[in-house]
């Protein structure tokens, strides 16, 4: 076995054991489903300080994602199934973790004598992004058999913001790489819980992957290379300096500013 092959999928050291990618907990037990959705989960090797030390991390992110608005019914039967035991076993303490502040918490009436609870709040962005971040590096070693060297960019798409800048920003660059993604193979085993597609790298080499959740939750994330430099973007310049610019691709048009 090669040097590359015995470290850590996310540094030099050593691996120690092998980490799942996306962590396990994400995927549905079948006790809870019915269905095996648990088959063929992709896996690197990882020091401990990459696996078993970011336990809680992968709890944080499991309770974070099965019970957003807008998941298929594997998300929701995961989060009334593994997720509400888990956060039952904390007394609430794992729910309160994943909002920075709560908004306000309502009653929604889905049924005939049938309610589910429902948080609105600021999610741990910071957290969610070192979550996604580990993620983002497993599946390129996975995909490409070796350890990504340079920056990430990470865009969280599934979450909304009251900063129309923002909002603008996060459907232009979704319409952007779905374009890019279009005739694209979507890689998972278990595609209802998780798929992942990267991009071919562009003329200055940077490129991308997309990570979907649960048939909606999507996170979008920038590979820049450590041997590649930034072109400059004179849009993004004026947008920076808050001067009002359009920008136009694919039929649609992005205002900022």
């Amino acid at each position: 076995m090669s040097r590359l092959l015995q470290s850590c999928y996310m540094c030099a050291e050593p691996a120690t054991s092998r980490e799942h990618v996306p962590p396990k907990c994400i995927f549905p037990e079948k006790k809870d489903i019915g269905g095996n959705y648990r088959e063929d989960l992709i896996t690197v090797p990882s020091c401990d300080k990459h696996n078993s030390k970011k336990s809680k991390d992968d709890e944080f992110l499991m309770v974070s994602l099965a019970g957003i608005i807008g998941n298929n019914s594997i998300g929701y039967k995961h989060k009334f199934g593994k997720v509400d035991r888990a956060i039952k076993r904390s007394a609430n303490r794992l729910l309160e973790k994943i909002f920075k502040k709560k908004e306000k918490k309502c009653t929604y009436q889905i049924d005939e004598n049938k309610f589910i609870e429902v948080i609105w709040g600021t999610p741990d962005i910071d957290r969610l992004n070192n979550c996604f971040e580990h993620i983002a590096y497993g599946l390129y070693y996975n995909h490409y058999q070796e350890r990504f060297a340079g920056d990430l960019k990470i865009l969280l798409g599934y979450l909304s913001s009251q900063d129309s800048n923002s909002e603008n920003f996060k459907k232009f660059i979704k319409h952007k790489l779905e374009t890019e993604l279009r005739n694209t193979k979507q890689h998972g085993k278990n595609q209802e819980v998780f798929y992942y597609q990267f991009t071919p790298p562009d003329e200055f080499g940077l490129f991308a992957l997309k990570i979907c959740f649960y048939g909606g939750l999507e996170i979008y994330c920038a590979f820049i290379p450590k041997s590649t430099s930034l072109p400059a973007n004179f849009a993004m310049e004026l947008m920076n300096k808050g001067i009002k610019t359009i920008i136009h691709h694919d039929g649609k048009n992005y205002e900022f500013n």
